[in-house]
């Protein structure tokens, strides 16, 4: 029996079942001001570093995600799977604890008060992302964060203004994983194996996007889905995929 991968999967499945038992409200709560947003004819904007940006990569485009969410992926924040070299993980690690590079992030981008931020993050202490989460309030925004809330608990912000990431939200949804995130312990070694939190983010993510689009449909809005063209049979998916994308098209002008 393959004790450790069993080990690994039975804690997914505890983290994922904490997630359903104690984050339902807050998910509809964020999900709410999500839809409100989008209905306006404004964005979600999306944002974190590191492995807290695959949640986002996942979300949009791909089939099943629908215009209204804005991927903001910073490069050197987000490649650097060369891991040595040139974007390797010894800039990245500098990189998000420079406080001010989240400012000229958000210089790049044109918000409306009307928006929403939307970030990820794990531990919710390193200041690229507690400044754009202080750019986003200073423009009006509501400012979303999904993260391991209740374990990173009295944990030291690195940033001037003293405040984490959890802080600073209108929302927070637990991701409910450990802190330490990998959560195998390995025979002869310190360190454990396994990280849990991508799985939790990935859930909680969907969850939400599935709460903000039963939301809209609700209210009679039109949501523009990308569709699987791979589909034996679907005479119209292109179509629909090319409305998703001219529409997204149309928005971002305006970003």
């Amino acid at each position: 029996m393959n004790t450790l991968a069993l080990q690994w999967l039975n804690t997914v499945r505890s983290v994922l079942d904490r997630i359903e038992q104690t984050q339902q409200p807050a998910i509809r709560q964020a999900a709410t001001i999500m839809a409100d947003s989008i209905q306006a004819g404004r964005w979600v904007h999306l944002f974190g570093c590191g492995h807290a940006t695959l949640p986002i990569e996942d979300l949009y485009p791909r089939i099943g995600g629908f215009v209204g969410f804005h991927p903001m992926c910073e490069l050197p924040l987000t490649f650097f799977t060369h891991i040595t070299g040139e974007m390797g993980v010894h800039q990245f690690v500098f990189l998000e604890r420079v406080e001010g590079y989240g400012v000229q992030i958000m210089k790049g981008y044109n918000f409306d008060p009307r928006d929403t931020m939307w970030l990820f993050s794990h531990s919710g202490i390193n200041n690229v992302n507690i400044d754009v989460a202080l750019e986003a309030r200073r423009r009006g925004m509501k400012v979303i964060v999904y993260g391991a809330a209740a374990a990173a608990q009295g944990r030291q912000s690195r940033h001037s203004c003293g405040k984490t990431l959890f802080d600073l939200a209108d929302v927070v949804v637990d991701t409910c994983a450990p802190l330490e995130d990998a959560c195998v312990p390995l025979q002869n070694h310190p360190d454990k194996v396994g990280p849990v939190s991508t799985m939790a983010f990935v859930a909680a993510a969907w969850m939400t996007v599935c709460t903000v689009a039963e939301i809209l449909a609700g209210r009679g809005v039109k949501l523009y889905i990308h569709p699987s063209h791979n589909v034996p049979g679907d005479t119209t998916a292109r179509e629909r995929l090319d409305a998703a994308l001219a529409e997204y098209k149309r928005r971002i002008a305006g970003v």
